[in-house]
């Protein structure tokens, strides 16, 4: 399927409209159990703080997929994303009682021909949390 977003509706500079999605403790448990990583810093409260951490934070992974959600959700088709590279500048810290919010914002940085690269960050109320860039092969 190709991306329903056309590259000549697209242009350098453009800024993405901000996507905010909740993470609450019990993503953690499901993200756990999906992926096979059950590091106690993401469930345990008390063995995250006995390591220094605030909190349980966030698988990085998780956040890393929500960036790619928002990438291919924007363009319309999983298959248009043809390079995505992440960077974690933070934990994504939640806490038991109403968990973290986290926007997902992002703008065109590039255009060539019908590619586009797009420069992303995931922000918490603490700043931001990851950053990515992905290229996009637009219709």
């Amino acid at each position: 399927m190709p991306a329903t977003v056309k590259a000549s509706d697209v242009n350098e500079g453009e800024e993405l409209k901000p996507w905010t999605y909740q993470v609450q403790r019990e993503d953690l448990l499901r993200y756990a159990n999906a992926s096979g990583d059950q590091n106690p810093i993401h469930q345990d409260e008390a063995f995250a703080k006995s390591v220094g951490l605030p909190d349980v934070i966030a698988h990085g992974m998780q956040t890393m997929a929500k960036i790619g959600q928002y990438v291919t959700d924007w363009a319309g088709d999983p298959g248009a994303v043809v390079r995505f590279k992440t960077r974690f500048t933070k934990p994504v810290v939640v806490p038991a009682a109403g968990g973290s919010s986290v926007t997902i914002s992002g703008r065109v940085i590039a255009k060539s021909g019908t590619t586009v690269t797009l420069q992303l960050t995931a922000s918490t109320m603490d700043g931001s949390c990851g950053e990515a860039e992905a290229d996009v092969e637009l219709s």
